[in-house]
């Protein structure tokens, strides 16, 4: 069970971060952005979902039973 769980958050990880990244790309090409500022917006927005995910996780892996 334990491991359903984990797989179950690494899926929920990975979707928000696709969102944001989609978001931040999207937002970039309407602002008038080219498609390479608007790519490396995205990767920049996946990545700092991706480092805020582990960031909490190495915070409360200690509370951890």
């Amino acid at each position: 069970m334990t491991v359903a769980i984990v797989l179950l958050a690494v899926a929920v990880v990975l979707i928000v971060a696709l969102l944001a990244a989609v978001g931040a790309g999207m937002l970039a090409r309407i602002d008038g952005a080219t498609w390479p500022t608007a790519l490396t917006r995205a990767a920049g927005a996946f990545t700092a979902v991706l480092a805020l995910a582990a960031a909490v996780t190495t915070a409360l892996s200690p509370f951890r039973t």
